[in-house]
């Protein structure tokens, strides 16, 4: 145990182990507490992104996590009202090299660490996020606990036999949690420019209905950029109330949890949405429903994929993309069925990152084309579901 301080001068603060991270193994790593004073137990994972922390952490496919940052410097260009993925926060912890430093960015209207306190998010600071990160490296990415106590004082047993009893990612269905609990339409705003900020679409010609798994705002705003009117529906909406909206195509969104799972009630409802012939584009959560669904199977990855700098060979193309990844699940390869096409595959560990069904027009990728944060790369792909949805209404009016 470690005992508190009675009197502390303001340069001595930074050294006080106000924070722990337990792992499943019993590993502690100890720092200095942030963000929300509390416990949190989760999956522990590590990200690569240089940029885009606040993008990140409120990504709902994150829900249950906590997040390494393997870029040491996380904070110092503060947070704003914009780069939000969801309106909620999902995310269980966050874990980062050094303190938050004051944040520098004409963008920034608070700094992060209040901004954590707000969401509720716990978070340490001064660890050696590196080892961490070879430990997940080598070991797979563990359960483990975070906790935050000025105090400084810390029921190691208690915080191990927590996260141990935690019943980790697999088999577990998070789409159910974090989904819209009422449908709605998207306000229309575009995708953000320096120059003008969110503008909002004023022109709708076509109207995709998304089924939200835990989506991220960004993807929205990309369907704006391209004129498109969305409507989110709750993961659980029948197929047949989807097709009474008369949408030109289904968007499968990202998501947080195990795909076998949230596939229990997701993949009748999308059987019978292929039935009808509909463009489908799906991304990350939905990229492996839609392969359960088309009779593939999934399992889950030692380390997953989480970054911006992420290679992927289009094997259509036959070039490389930049990608930006979150995921832990994968598609079996050799389980795939005869009808389907793989058009992407990953240049870290070869795992599949995009298919295709060969006689509709139904594809999915793993990665993220909405690039926030991350490279555009792969913008295109939202151009060829436009481009599915158009011909697809032309050949209905004629």
């Amino acid at each position: 145990m470690i005992k508190k301080a009675k009197k502390i001068s303001s340069h001595k603060i930074s050294q006080i182990h106000s924070g722990v991270l337990v792992l499943e193994n019993k590993v502690v790593f100890r720092g200095t507490g942030i963000g929300y004073q509390g416990t949190a137990t989760g999956e522990v994972c590590f990200n690569t992104s240089l940029t885009g922390y606040q993008e990140i952490i409120s990504d709902p496919s994150y829900a249950e996590q906590i997040i390494n940052f393997t870029f040491p410097h996380i904070g110092n260009v503060g947070t704003n009202k914009e780069d939000l993925e969801s309106d909620k926060i999902w995310t269980k912890g966050v874990i980062f090299n050094s303190e938050i430093t004051s944040p520098s960015n004409y963008r920034s209207l608070t700094n992060l660490d209040f901004w954590l306190k707000k969401n509720k998010i716990v978070g340490i600071t001064g660890l050696d996020t590196r080892s961490l990160t070879n430990f997940i490296r080598d070991k797979g990415a563990p359960k483990g606990t975070i906790s935050f106590s000025k105090a400084g004082k810390f029921n190691i047993g208690k915080l191990v036999n927590t996260t141990i009893k935690w019943s980790g990612l697999k088999n577990l269905d998070l789409a159910e949690k974090v989904t819209t609990k009422k449908n709605y339409i998207w306000s229309g705003f575009k995708t953000w420019k320096k120059e003008t900020g969110y503008l909002k679409n004023k022109s709708n010609s076509l109207h995709v209905v998304a089924i939200d798994y835990g989506i991220k705002k960004n993807i929205l705003r990309y369907f704006s950029d391209f004129k498109c009117k969305v409507t989110i529906v709750s993961c659980k909406t029948n197929a047949k109330e989807i097709l009474k909206l008369k949408p030109n195509g289904i968007f499968l969104s990202n998501g947080p949890g195990d795909p076998a799972a949230t596939g229990k009630y997701a993949i009748k409802i999308i059987k019978e949405l292929i039935k009808n012939t509909l463009p489908i584009f799906g991304i990350c959560l939905g990229h492996q429903i839609l392969a359960l669904t088309l009779g593939a199977k999934t399992k889950k990855m030692k380390l997953g994929h989480r970054g911006a700098n992420h290679p992927v060979k289009n094997l259509i193309k036959d070039n490389v993309e930049i990608t930006s990844q979150n995921h832990g699940f994968e598609i079996i390869r050799e389980t795939l069925p005869k009808n389907i096409s793989v058009t992407h595959k990953s240049l870290f560990d070869d795992c599949i990152e995009g298919i295709k069904l060969k006689n509709k027009p139904i594809f999915s990728v793993q990665y993220h084309p909405e690039s926030n944060p991350g490279p555009q790369d792969s913008v295109y792909l939202f151009k060829e579901f436009i481009k599915n949805m158009e011909k697809n209404a032309k050949k209905k009016r004629s």
